[in-house]
């Protein structure tokens, strides 16, 4: 069975539509699915579609949060309430395919554990697109997993690999990410993408800054997450030894001085023991914060195994 999971907030005119072509595509390609609708603190109505839908049709459910806690809450939410073996997720605004699915279960047959839509033609306003194409650059330079579009809301996944990732923030963009740092395989499917038809974007400028700090956390967490040390204390035994030469500088320039008082001004009068005093200070703290953070880590308890089990031989009868 097939898992489809649709955040929503503030989408009613265009569920009852969604659902409709949901269910046209699996049929037929003859499909067991089940369609879980997340309303993520709607404020339009949208959960009085959702349960309407789900009292006419038994393969639809519906999850309504009391407040907008975030996409990747409702997909969190989504993934621990599903059923399948495989998880489809899509938007709800009509502007994802529907009958892309059996496309994608296609794909995730080639040995796949995340197949990531590309909008390929994309069919958004130009202030939306480029920078989206500069966002989705930087990811795949700094992570090494190359898409073309990791903002993509359509995706599908193999159920186990939320017993392995953590949601929170606003990280469900980078979910192949942390998918493809435990040792599952990701690929790309390009796909239709048809222009908005109902409401607005939830979308603005900020979600880019958003975006790249959200980066900046799943770069430490896929590289350092387990050996914190080796960036902070890194960065930290750096600035501690460039500290320790600036003082040995002037060291030498004080003892210069006893002989030579014109070759070097007073050391009072130099910036450099600032910068050099600020040097030693940084480096002590990051060395500090790093062994702060592995003993966090050594004792913590557990959630997250350093290691992930693709199969195992079958068991023996003694």
């Amino acid at each position: 069975m097939i898992s489809i999971v649709i955040p929503v907030y503030n989408e009613r005119d265009s569920l009852a539509l969604l659902h409709g072509e949901i269910v046209q595509s699996t049929q037929r390609a003859g499909l067991d699915c089940e369609v879980l609708f997340i309303d993520d603190g709607s404020s339009d109505g949208s959960w009085d579609v959702i349960t309407g839908l789900a009292e006419q049709n038994p393969q639809v459910h519906g999850l309504r949060f009391r407040r907008n806690f975030g996409k990747a809450a409702a997909l969190a939410a989504g993934f621990a309430t599903a059923r399948g073996d495989m998880i489809l997720t899509l938007d709800a605004d009509l502007q994802d395919d529907p009958a892309e699915i059996p496309n994608f279960l296609q794909t995730m047959a080639h040995d796949h554990d995340v197949v990531s839509g590309w909008k390929k033609v994309r069919l958004d306003p130009w202030h939306k697109v480029w920078p989206s194409r500069v966002f989705n650059f930087t990811v795949s330079w700094l992570t090494g997993v190359k898409l073309h579009d990791h903002n993509c809301g359509m995706k599908c996944y193999r159920a186990s690999i939320f017993r392995e990732i953590r949601l929170y923030g606003e990280l469900h963009r980078f979910i192949p990410v942390l998918a493809a740092a435990r040792g599952f395989r990701v690929g790309e499917l390009a796909i239709n993408h048809r222009p908005r038809r109902f409401g607005r974007s939830k979308y603005g400028a900020h979600r880019f800054l958003k975006g790249f700090l959200d980066l900046l956390t799943v770069k430490f967490l896929t590289g350092f997450g387990q050996r914190p040390q080796h960036l902070l204390g890194a960065v930290g035994l750096v600035s501690f030894v460039l500290g320790n030469l600036g003082f040995l500088y002037l060291l030498a320039t004080w003892i210069v001085r006893l002989w030579q008082p014109d070759w070097f001004d007073p050391i009072h009068q130099r910036a450099l023991p600032m910068f050099a005093l600020a040097a030693l200070v940084l480096g002590a703290q990051m060395m500090s914060i790093g062994f702060l953070a592995e003993l966090i880590i050594a004792y913590q308890s557990g959630d997250q195994l350093p290691y992930s089990i693709a199969e195992r031989t079958p068991e023996k009868l003694q």
